[in-house]
């Protein structure tokens, strides 16, 4: 394969503007949070050693998934509207998830999601704009230029619109992606948790090595932002109190190793019915998708998560969450309050856009701020 093909990096121009966005957005939250919040941090210390391990690109062995910043997955309709967005997006390192309320292109499978899985993987990958089709410049697609986005270094979220696929970089082997699991908005007084997603699942049981794994918990960014903040609402309100306890990094083997080897056997024999007999990281048959054991590796996997992730909410002191609350099923007949997002035991969940169908499980979205 021609060296041109493996390119390190970005375009100049590209690294030096996504530098800027994410310099100047990074300030702004930190300048909020230290300057007109009363912010405390815990267990950081460990965390920052973590990511000072992995400084060294080259020696990098694991990607990393924080659940609670490096490449993010944000709403498709709220934050790639128009050029002017989709390029602040696409240079502040946000993937564009479809959500399939809103769009046809949403759900557990789509594009986005095999770039997230890619990016935590060893390899850079080429062939980044399969599935769908090999994408045409649209509207939707980021109006700044880059030489290497053209064929093979682009992806489609749609079929019709262009975005730099970022896995496709040598340097962005085993890259860092920070998730929402429960993928909306979820505000009540006694700080319990929505059930997570399935993308989650996906992210621990295909990403070739399995990622690091860092659960988050954080309180305060709902006083910050209430969804029923009065006028103006777009006025970060100031002078709340935010609390962000960082976990311990899990040992994947011990919390996850069964269920991966479980995924490698019916991958395997997934591979074996398809031409060479071999599937790209990301790619999946139906029966990957859809088989029963295929469901319920996924749901067992996205449960240990949210267990990690309670693990921590108990070390702020907050009492067991009632099981219920983290079963889908649970959430099946939600949405009667008075107004838009609010429910009838006095919470808000707000609707960036999930669905309740199993088969349409979304990954989760930045532009949600969940307690954790």
């Amino acid at each position: 394969m021609r060296p041109e093909e493996h390119p390190t990096s970005p375009s100049l121009p590209w690294r030096t503007s996504s530098s800027f966005t994410m310099a100047m957005v990074g300030l702004l939250s930190r300048g909020f949070l230290h300057g007109l919040s009363r912010t405390e941090v815990n267990g950081l210390d460990g965390f920052l050693q973590l990511l000072d391990q992995r400084k060294n690109v080259e020696g990098r062995e694991r990607g990393l998934i924080t659940d609670n910043l490096r490449w993010e997955l944000g709403s498709y309709d709220l934050c790639f509207t128009n050029k002017v967005l989709s390029t602040f997006f696409s240079l502040g390192q946000v993937l564009p998830t479809h959500r399939s309320m809103h769009s046809q292109f949403g759900g557990l499978f789509q594009p986005t999601m095999t770039q997230a899985i890619r990016l935590l993987s060893k390899r850079p990958f080429i062939h980044s704009n399969d599935p769908p089709e090999t994408p045409n410049p649209s509207i939707a697609s980021p109006d700044f230029s880059d030489p290497f986005t053209s064929g093979h270094l682009t992806f489609s979220t749609n079929g019709s619109d262009t975005f730099p696929a970022p896995s496709a970089y040598l340097n962005r082997r085993h890259s860092w992606v920070h998730i929402f699991p429960e993928g909306k908005v979820h505000q009540k007084e006694d700080r319990t948790m929505r059930y997570f997603k399935w993308g989650v699942s996906r992210l621990i049981l295909e990403s070739n090595p399995c990622p690091d794994i860092v659960p988050i918990w954080i309180e305060g960014p709902d006083e910050i932002m209430h969804e029923a903040r009065e006028w103006p609402r777009f006025i970060p309100r100031p002078l709340k109190r935010v609390s962000i306890t960082f976990g311990e990094k899990l040992d994947v083997e011990k919390a996850f190793g069964d269920l991966r080897e479980r995924w490698k056997r019916l991958h395997d024999r997934e591979s074996s019915s398809v031409p060479g007999g071999k599937l790209d990281v990301g790619v999946l048959t139906d029966g990957l998708k859809y088989a029963e054991e295929a469901v319920d590796l996924r749901k067992e996997c996205t449960m240990r998560v949210r267990e990690a992730v309670l693990k921590v909410r108990r070390q702020r002191g907050l009492p067991d969450e009632d099981p219920k609350v983290g079963l889908m099923e649970t959430y099946r007949c939600e949405g009667t309050g008075k107004r838009e997002g609010e429910m009838d035991d006095g919470s808000w969940q707000i609707y960036p856009g999930d669905v309740v169908r199993l088969d349409q499980v979304m990954m989760p979205s930045s532009t949600a701020f969940p307690r954790a």
